[in-house]
């Protein structure tokens, strides 16, 4: 028997961020190995027009649970929504919740988090450091409180091209961050925002670190485990192959390439595509928690959830995968068709790649116009290239990170719970993995019927043609415009042309 399993029976768990990606496979893992869990308390947002009742409800109806239901039929009477806004303080829990939570908890996993990002960053602190900070004082209220797991990222130290299991400082204390943004206004923080977060590409990552820092100096004599995962993607096995329910990370990517809104991209081929799947980061979290409570180390650990130094794939062979997968060809066959355009990080690139995915827009949305449709391309195709552009430190960029933690928990689990919380991720087959990523997110996210693909090869044939006239219009035009104003260039012109003549 899992002893993992057995340990979450009878258990209370708190669980921040519950209604997220990563939230719902962590919720669904635990339910579905541990059946006799006693409850698991979810805070959720106020949402006009629904009760919590029916946003669980909305969770469970999802094809993600069904396999819950078949284990545990009672599963909606052991979710207990809290209502709750990280935003506000104590997250403005009432007073009935809040004794509940604090006289009951066993477990917190602290998932929830703002992952935009491009987010304001009086917006990325509140949510990413004080709503932390706030949790921790909850949590050591909690008389019957085994372990607190905090979920964090991979980038949070980004700046670093080797990241070990330790918690590295940021140059400004969180505490003196947390009170500067209750009196200093929106644009002075506008300011001092490219300042306080240097080296870092962004808000999200700057405040993960900080978060780590708050982890590290309040967690008094808590258990406290510190998990980071890096790009976290579909899953891998569980429930099944390829589930996925958001645009973040490669999901956003897979759907403009199978849609033929994505031409090009600027990336560097070679660089490590450090994804990860989430039901192997749920895996690993569960196993952390029962870590953390059973042994009680000594310290706060870090665990990596990263794949790159132990089963590298790069951005090149995924995108070939992508293609091969969209266009049903074999993987073999896409390394000799156009697949991503990976270029070089410069100006001109960056000009040409904007132009010549918004112009084919534009003609796409005069056609729609034409035929009495809403033109809607050019809306869709600025919010991906802006997606885009807050990726390309991430698809520019490889790190090494040291899994020391991680392998060392690995050992120290039983050959049933490495079956049952399998977080080994060198037995990940990229190839079989990506298939059914992109499969995943035409079925899960987009709810697409799979026998749709033919239609939808002859739709992504149409835009290429439309990319590739455009790109065949501006190359003559500016090669007409070289030929008028440049001697040499008419002197190629006319030398080339008796070639064929």
């Amino acid at each position: 028997m899992s002893m993992i399993a057995a340990f979450y029976s009878n258990k209370s768990v708190l669980i921040t961020g519950a209604t997220g990606f990563l939230g719902k496979v962590l919720m669904e893992k635990l339910f579905r190995t541990s059946p006799h869990l006693k409850v698991i308390y979810i805070l959720v947002r106020p949402k006009s027009g629904q009760t919590l009742q029916e946003r669980v409800f909305q969770i469970l109806n999802s094809k993600l649970f069904e396999k819950v239901k078949e284990v545990c039929p009672n599963v909606h009477e052991k979710i207990r929504p809290i209502s709750a806004d990280l935003n506000q303080r104590d997250f403005a829990i009432s007073k009935e919740d809040m004794q509940e939570l604090l006289s009951c908890t066993n477990i917190i996993f602290h998932c929830a988090a703002t992952v935009r990002f491009d987010a304001h960053l009086r917006e990325a602190v509140q949510l990413n450091v004080i709503a932390t900070q706030q949790l921790l004082l909850m949590a050591s209220q909690m008389p019957k409180l085994e372990a607190f797991i905090h979920i964090s990222t991979a980038f949070s130290n980004c700046n670093l091209s080797h990241i070990d299991e330790v918690i590295y400082p940021c140059p400004v204390e969180p505490r003196k961050i947390i009170d500067s943004m209750e009196w200093l206004d929106d644009s002075i923080i506008d300011e001092i925002t490219p300042k306080l977060i240097g080296d870092r590409p962004n808000t999200y990552t700057y405040t993960k670190a900080l978060g780590e820092m708050v982890v590290q100096q309040e967690s008094g004599n808590l258990n406290v485990a510190i998990v980071r995962p890096s790009i976290v993607g579909a899953t891998w096995q569980e429930p099944f192959p390829g589930w996925v329910d958001n645009l973040n990370g490669p999901s956003g990517l897979i759907i403009a390439a199978g849609k033929g809104f994505l031409r090009s991209i600027k990336a560097t081929p070679m660089a490590v595509a450090d994804l990860i799947p989430v039901d192997t980061v749920v895996n690993l979290t569960i196993a952390v928690g029962w870590y953390t409570a059973v042994h009680r180390p000594k310290s706060t650990l870090i665990y990596h959830s990263t794949s790159g130094n132990l089963n590298p794939c790069n951005w090149y062979k995924m995108g070939l995968q992508v293609l091969a997968t969209i266009e049903k060809i074999p993987f073999e066959s896409a390394f000799r068709r156009p697949n991503a355009d990976f270029t070089t990080n410069n100006f001109t690139t960056q000009y040409w790649n904007a132009v010549s995915h918004r112009a084919p827009a534009i003609i796409y949305d005069f056609y729609l116009r034409l035929t009495g449709r809403k033109p809607r391309m050019l809306k869709l195709m600025n919010r991906l290239l802006r997606t885009i552009s807050m990726l390309e430190y991430f698809i520019n960029h490889s790190w090494e990170w040291s899994t020391n933690n991680t392998e060392m928990l690995l050992s120290e689990l039983s050959p049933e719970d490495q079956r049952v919380f399998n977080f080994d991720v060198r037995q990940l087959n990229w190839l079989e993995y990506i298939e059914n990523y992109v499969l995943g997110v035409k079925k899960y996210l987009l709810k697409e019927d799979l026998a749709g693909i033919p239609k939808a090869k002859q739709h992504l044939k149409r835009l290429r043609n439309i990319h590739y006239l455009f790109n065949t219009a501006l190359f003559l035009i500016v090669w007409r415009l070289l030929i008028a104003r440049s001697q040499m260039a008419r002197n190629i012109w006319f030398f080339i042309c008796p070639m064929y003549l």
